[in-house]
């Protein structure tokens, strides 16, 4: 009966859109392409990225309420959201949620950019498929459905064109990177999304006559992880069993470029489908962002991308809860081969003049701003003590600066 209600919403749903009485941002006519974006009149763009909401009845009015605040404060230009967003026991429940985070992006005239993750459409209450529809329902969307042409749902491009020009001077990859294999591990993106990428990769270097560079997201992290982290026979503190091959331990390894911290292993597919050496083949990708690994914020750079982890981005309350938050990432039109990044964690969100100007305010959720600088407090003192402790005995370092 689900599986029927299911099909029976998409089909009302297409024939809403083809009428034109759901207004809907469309892609461009290849079916992977993605309306196009601008850089702003200061020459940058400005990424949000969320992913990892988790959106239940438990967390979706503080998690909702803090994106809001974030969206307020950065002042994004786009945001990308990379699965793991809600799931529920129906349609209805999982369209209210969406609808509740969704409408945060659409008062504040945000394009968002959406994929998917493991958990998404895993209770078969609702498709990946009838879920972009959903999503495109809302004006501030510019995710694609690339239909038939690659696996999934939600593999597209998005080109960036100049303040005061139609040339593409950047661009953003979105992926599918799958929920799980046919032997239950996680999945990765496949060999046909990697050759979709390196055909339109090679297409936008032919028509600007040299290469695009860009930033490319997805839920679930690569395997080369793992060859940019350091090997060690034991495990520690901030030291983590490779999450397939049982006795096999990994950290930071001092070699190479690092930001941030791990807090927990990596969790990339089993199978690897050559998604990262074609990136580092064609080298136009500065940095793969993902999420799914919810406490990790780090970066490893390895041969010239940097692979990178971001935050959970929601509030419950429960443990690490204060530690999740989101990341910024910017790009400068005049020097598209490089970009900045920062993290931030809800417990540093709210400064004491922040929280001042609240309280003048008499604003509702004050009483959860103290929720969350004290229990902020806590989990950053921890967070301190474990890293002075490792430093001290082993002079090993454990966090890099964001």
């Amino acid at each position: 009966m689900k599986n029927l209600f299911t099909k029976a919403f998409a089909v009302i749903l297409a024939l809403v859109l083809m009428l034109g009485v759901l207004p809907v941002c469309f892609a461009a006519d290849d079916g992977t392409t993605a309306k196009s974006l601008r850089f702003g009149s200061d020459g940058r763009l400005r990424i949000m990225h969320i992913t990892d909401t988790h959106l239940s009845a438990d967390n979706i009015d503080d998690s909702v309420w803090l994106i809001g605040l974030a969206c307020d404060r950065e002042k994004p230009d786009v945001i990308m959201l990379t699965g793991d967003i809600t799931m529920a026991d129906t349609v209805e429940e999982t369209c209210r949620r969406i609808d509740l985070l969704m409408n945060v992006f659409e008062q504040r005239n945000i394009p968002v950019a959406v994929t998917f993750g493991n958990h998404d459409s895993e209770s078969g209450v609702i498709s990946r498929e009838d879920l972009m529809a959903y999503y495109n329902t809302f004006n501030c969307s510019i995710s694609v459905d690339d239909g038939e042409l690659l696996p999934g749902c939600g593999t597209y491009n998005i080109p960036v064109l100049g303040y005061d020009s139609d040339d593409i001077k950047f661009n953003l990859w979105v992926f599918d990177s799958g929920d799980y294999d046919s032997e239950d591990h996680y999945a990765n993106v496949l060999e046909q999304q990697v050759q979709w990428y390196t055909e339109k990769s090679e297409e936008l270097e032919n028509t600007r006559g040299e290469k695009v560079y860009s930033l490319a997201f997805q839920h679930i992290i690569v395997p080369e992880v793992y060859e940019a982290l350091k090997q060690v026979k034991l495990k520690g503190a901030y030291t983590y069993e490779h999450i397939y091959n049982k006795g096999e331990y990994y950290q930071f390894d001092p070699n190479v470029e690092n930001r941030g911290m791990l807090h927990e292993y990596p969790c990339p597919g089993y199978y690897n489908h050559g998604q990262f050496e074609a990136m580092a083949q064609r080298g136009d990708v500065l940095a793969l962002f993902t999420g799914h690994d919810h406490s990790n914020a780090f970066s490893v750079r390895y041969k010239n991308i940097d692979i990178t982890n971001s935050l959970s981005t929601r509030y419950n309350a429960d443990a690490f809860s204060t530690n999740y938050g989101y990341r910024m990432i910017f790009i400068d039109e005049n020097e598209t081969d490089k970009y900045e990044t920062k993290v931030v964690h809800w417990y540093d969100f709210f400064d004491s003049d922040y929280t001042v100007q609240l309280m003048k305010a008499h604003d509702e959720h004050i009483n959860k701003v103290h929720e969350i600088r004290f229990l902020g407090f806590f989990e950053k003192a921890a967070r301190e003590i474990g890293i002075f402790f490792v430093q001290m005995f082993t002079g090993r370092t454990v966090r890099y600066p964001d």
